[in-house]
């Protein structure tokens, strides 16, 4: 296996508050809240008790064309189209095919696909089903699709692994590729599930926010009166290759991907293990990786859905990892912003840590009313300055069956 450093040549992301990853970015430093009130007439229809998400902003078929849009599902439209700002941005890499290959991720696949085939099913009888509804709802769409448009023939993987999956697929992109499978690799995840179904069932088991009243401030990490998540939607999308090979072709480098953790709680299928000892494993794991100790971290991208029992679980993990000095380290909760993305948060949040470490400053986490003294991160409601030495962070991913998912990315 190769030591190589893995670095990130390129991002592109489309999110409930922006419609690229540099309009995500400065939306996010200027406080942006992306969660709005449905405008869809099936939220009256089927009487939902939650009224809002966070809609991701770009409509896909504007950058990709009607004829490439209405073949793909929409969680694998949004893919698209943070690939290609992606791969763009890393200046296109001419490289052997055979050498190219893709990481992707998604929580849930092509929900509205599928619905909207029973829907014909049932009204309309099996003749009008289109053939093309199983490649289209299929959890790897995405990642089969982006082979297909780049050409990348070393692999095309896909995970699914709720809400921590975009994270792990970028572990094991950085994995791929120091097991030599590829030089460069298309990574991330994507989500399109704000569906009357996913709301339902959602808000069935508590787990969304119901400040119908107030969407925009709906999603608020760390506060004592959270009530839940913000259902969101959008792909973020990361290009990574070795060192040697950026450098070699003149590609510029935002940051180096220097450690992933990867484990399961083993505990509870919806609910996170209250000691967070998976997670905070995870953390463990990513940091040896990286080659460093806890005392090395500067700045941490916290999974932090606002939820009432996953926040407090989330600072036990780390505290268990970083000791008191968890409450020093400037923490971000970047969904009290973007809402939770599912299969597609890992890949965005990813995405701002890069930016964060590039720019030298921690974003800030909107919405915070009174602290809950069982979070005591340090969040700010405005940007923090990270300063002018070497930066270290993490991004934690968490999700339903158990799952956790850590980065570990250093500036450079």
């Amino acid at each position: 296996m190769s030591t190589s450093r893995i670095v990130v040549t390129g991002i592109g992301a489309t999110s409930p508050i922006g419609g690229t990853a540099p309009e995500s970015w400065d939306a996010l430093l200027s406080g942006a809240s992306g969660a709005r009130t449905l405008e869809h007439e099936w939220v009256e229809q089927y009487q939902l008790p939650v009224t809002f998400a966070a809609e991701a902003l770009v409509r896909p078929e504007t950058v990709l064309g009607r004829p490439v849009a209405k073949r793909l599902d929409p969680s694998s439209q949004l893919a698209m189209v943070a690939a290609k700002e992606a791969w763009e941005d890393a200046g296109s890499p001419d490289i052997d095919p055979d050498r190219l290959g893709v990481d992707f991720a998604t929580g849930i696949g092509g929900v509205w696909t599928l619905l909207d085939a029973w829907d014909t099913l049932r009204e309309k009888g099996p003749r009008r089903v289109m053939p093309m509804t199983v490649p289209m709802l299929m959890p790897n769409a995405a990642a089969g699709n982006l082979s297909l448009h780049f050409n990348a023939r070393a692999f095309a993987r896909t995970v699914a692994s709720a809400c921590a999956s975009s994270t792990e697929s970028i572990v094991n992109a950085v994995q791929h590729i120091r097991d030599g499978l590829a030089d460069v690799v298309i990574a991330g995840g994507t989500e399109s599930a704000i569906h009357p179904i996913t709301i339902a069932s959602f808000a069935s088991m508590q787990a969304l926010s119901k400040r119908n009243d107030s969407p925009e401030t709906a999603s608020r990490p760390g506060s004592i009166d959270r009530d839940g998540f913000v259902m969101g939607e959008g792909a973020g999308v990361l290009i990574l290759e070795t060192e040697e090979h950026a450098k070699a072709r003149g590609a510029k480098i935002y940051a180096t991907i220097v450690g992933g953790g990867v484990t399961a709680d083993s505990y509870h299928i919806t609910a996170n293990d209250p000691e967070g000892r998976g997670a905070a494993r995870a953390v463990r794991m990513a940091l040896e990786m990286a080659g460093a100790s806890p005392d090395d971290v500067t700045h941490i991208n916290a999974h932090a859905t606002s939820t009432p029992v996953g926040d407090p679980n989330e600072y036990q993990a780390l505290r268990a990892v970083f000791g008191d000095r968890v409450d020093e380290i400037p923490v971000s909760a970047t969904k009290a912003s973007t809402g939770h993305l599912l299969g597609g948060t890992g890949a965005l949040e990813a995405i701002f840590t890069v930016l964060a470490l590039k720019n030298r400053v921690a974003p800030p986490t909107i919405n915070l009313t009174e602290q809950d003294p069982e979070v005591p991160f340090a969040i700010s409601g405005s940007p923090v300055e990270l300063g002018s030495g070497d930066q270290l962070a993490i991004s934690n991913s968490f999700g339903f069956g158990g799952h956790n998912a850590v980065v570990a990315i250093a500036s450079v």
